[in-house]
């Protein structure tokens, strides 16, 4: 799965969590997941911990972190990461 697709897990609505970035629509948020991770959890422990989340939706929060932070120096992985965020929200 390349970081477009994996991308298009990374959803966001202003009834969850302020509208911080969350994976597939579910109550977990980007900012968690990259948490447990920089704490040492592994991807193992983090699925079996969250039964509904997958191995992608781990590599889907760490391709948004990285194009939020620009790790690849392209803004246009910045501007994709976002405008996939803008496009998950409810239209009013």
């Amino acid at each position: 799965m390349n970081d477009t697709e994996l991308l298009n897990r990374i959803t966001a609505r202003p009834d969850v969590f302020g509208g911080k970035p969350i994976v597939r629509d579910m109550r977990l948020s980007v900012e968690l997941i990259l948490s447990l991770l920089a704490q040492g959890v592994t991807p193992e422990d983090i699925l079996d911990d969250y039964t509904d989340l997958e191995s992608d939706d781990i590599r889907a929060c760490i391709a948004y972190a990285r194009a939020v932070i620009g790790g690849a120096g392209n803004r246009n992985d910045t501007r994709r990461a976002n405008q996939n965020i803008a496009l998950s929200r409810p239209l009013d």
